[in-house]
């Protein structure tokens, strides 16, 4: 719940509340049990609260302290296909509002081989492959990713 009204006060521009919020959520985190290694339909651990962190930074528009929070985040830290490829699009759109077009496609390779829909069927995601090919068509990853995404959606 902490994580979701964090999410939502950054998308609504409340730095203060957003900041509070997911730090809070950062210290509860710590007091659960560990579950590693549990299959779980939803557990809340660090790497899950990270992420979070992720897109609420980049939320509020802090792109480099959103890349800087996902570090260490690793996709055998997520149980689904989905939040895994939910990892490499939340750290895409922070590298690409860094201003990183490689880095950043890089990133969506991930989460179309994790998830392909995450990336063909969101029209955020669609949108950033599209800008990407059309700004920097030269980048082998560029071009390997727009393949990717549009030879399955043809």
């Amino acid at each position: 719940m902490l994580c979701t009204v964090a999410y939502a006060a950054a998308q609504a521009g409340d730095r203060d509340r957003a900041l509070e919020m997911i730090g809070d959520a950062e210290r509860v985190v710590k007091l659960l049990p560990d579950r590693q290694g549990q299959s779980q339909a939803f557990s809340v651990t660090p790497a899950s609260v990270a992420l979070y962190k992720v897109g609420v930074l980049r939320g509020l528009g802090d792109a480099g302290a959103a890349v800087h929070a996902g570090r260490n985040l690793h996709p055998r830290q997520f149980h689904t296909a989905e939040r895994r490829g939910r990892l490499h699009t939340d750290m895409a759109r922070a590298r690409w509002q860094w201003g990183k077009p490689e880095e950043t496609a890089v990133a969506l390779l991930a989460a179309h081989r994790e998830a392909p829909a995450e990336v063909r069927d969101r029209p955020s995601m669609r949108a950033i492959v599209t800008e990407l090919a059309e700004r920097h068509p030269r980048t082998a990853s560029v071009r390997q990713l727009a393949a990717a995404v549009h030879a399955r959606s043809a």
